[in-house]
């Protein structure tokens, strides 16, 4: 299972946390092309907060997990960052036991 972790403080969403696969195993083909689909997507979302708004974030990748944590300011960032929970909540209600998403936004 995937599970999506969204971060944030005082309202505003400050990063996201991504680990875990979607495949049920080696030959699931469509569990695979659900990883490719969120993978992509979170590669967006860092690119464009990064590239485009211009935003300072620290970003790991490693063994198939993924962690965006902005070091500037969040406000910017919130359609970006709303747009792609959007989705990934729109994956997980189509594919729910392959996808989990969480929120620690307080």
């Amino acid at each position: 299972m995937t599970r999506a972790v969204f971060t944030g403080r005082k309202g505003l969403l400050t990063g996201f946390r991504l680990a875990g696969h979607a495949t049920a195993d080696s030959e699931d083909e469509a569990g695979k092309i659900l990883c490719a689909a969120v993978s992509s997507a979170a590669y967006m979302t860092a690119n464009t907060l990064t590239e485009i708004v211009g935003a300072a974030a620290d970003i790991k990748v490693k063994d198939g997990a993924m962690s965006l944590t902005l070091t500037s300011d969040p406000a910017p960032c919130q359609t970006v960052l709303r747009g792609f929970l959007l989705h990934m909540r729109q994956l997980a209600a189509e594919h729910e036991k392959q996808i989990e998403v969480l929120s620690e936004v307080r």
